[in-house]
C-alpha cells in the first residue's frame, strides 16, 4: 500500500547536518519489493534523540516511534522474498534479480572456476546468515529492548537494506542530495532513514556501559 505523506531525505553539505524536511503528497511506490503500510500517513519520520540506548544490564531499549516501526516492518520480509525468488537449481547465488547482486559480491572476480566452487561451497552459508539476520529484525520489530545478538543482527539486515535498496537506486557515493520531484525520493527517503538508523545502531554496540 501507498503512503500519502513521507519524510525527505536532504543530505546537507558536507560538514553540517542532515536536513528532514516533510512534503505534502509524496508518494511510495506501490507494489514490492518495496511497498509499505501506513494507513495514517503520519508527518514526521524522523525526530531528533537516539532511538537505541544502551542499559546497565547490556541489553538495549529500541526507541521507535510507530511509524517508524511500520515502515520497517514489511522490509526485511521483502528482501527475503527476493532471496527466494533468486534461487536456482545452480545454487543460492545464482540471482537474475541485480537488486542482490551487492549481497553476494564475487571472491574470485578474475577466476570463473574458483568462484563456482566458492559459490557451491559458501553459498548456502551466506544465504542463511542473511535470512537469519532478516529474520531477527522481522520478529523483533515491535521489541522495546534487544539483546546484543539480536541488535547485531538488526545491524546485518539494515545493511542487507540498504544494499538491496541502494542497488535497486542506482544510489553513488558523490550523490549530494535530490529532487522533490525525483519519480526515487519516497524510495531514497527511506534509503537515507536506513543509513541513519544503521549508524545508531553501530554507535550503540560500540558504546562502553
Amino acid at each position: 500500500m501507498c503512503t500519502t505523506r513521507a519524510e525527505q531525505w536532504c543530505p546537507a553539505a558536507p560538514g553540517s547536518e542532515w536536513r528532514w524536511t516533510c512534503f505534502d503528497s509524496m508518494s511510495m511506490a506501490c507494489g514490492p519489493p518495496w511497498s509499505t503500510a501506513d494507513d495514517h500517513g503520519a508527518q514526521r519520520l524522523i525526530l531528533p534523540g537516539k532511538r537505541i540506548k544502551r542499559l546497565r544490564d547490556g541489553s538495549f531499549e529500541l526507541r521507535l516511534s510507530r511509524q517508524e516501526r511500520t515502515i520497517l516492518a514489511g522490509l526485511p520480509e521483502q528482501v527475503v522474498a527476493l532471496l527466494e525468488s533468486g534461487l536456482t537449481e545452480s545454487g543460492p547465488l545464482e540471482s537474475a534479480d541485480p537488486d542482490l547482486r551487492r549481497l553476494f559480491p564475487p571472491a574470485y572476480a578474475e577466476d570463473a572456476h574458483q568462484e563456482a566452487e566458492y559459490r557451491r561451497l559458501m553459498g548456502a552459508d551466506l544465504l542463511a546468515s542473511h535470512r537469519q539476520a532478516l529474520g531477527v529484525m522481522q520478529e523483533t520489530i515491535q521489541a522495546d529492548h534487544l539483546d546484543q545478538e539480536q541488535l547485531a543482527a538488526w545491524m546485518g539486515a539494515l545493511n542487507d537494506l540498504r544494499l538491496v535498496l541502494g542497488t535497486r537506486l542506482n544510489v553513488s557515493e558523490d550523490m549530494s542530495g535530490f529532487s522533490a520531484d525525483d519519480p526515487r525520493a519516497a524510495e531514497l527517503t527511506i534509503y537515507g532513514y536506513l543509513g541513519w538508523l544503521q549508524e545508531q545502531v553501530v554507535e550503540a554496540l560500540a558504546a562502553e556501559l
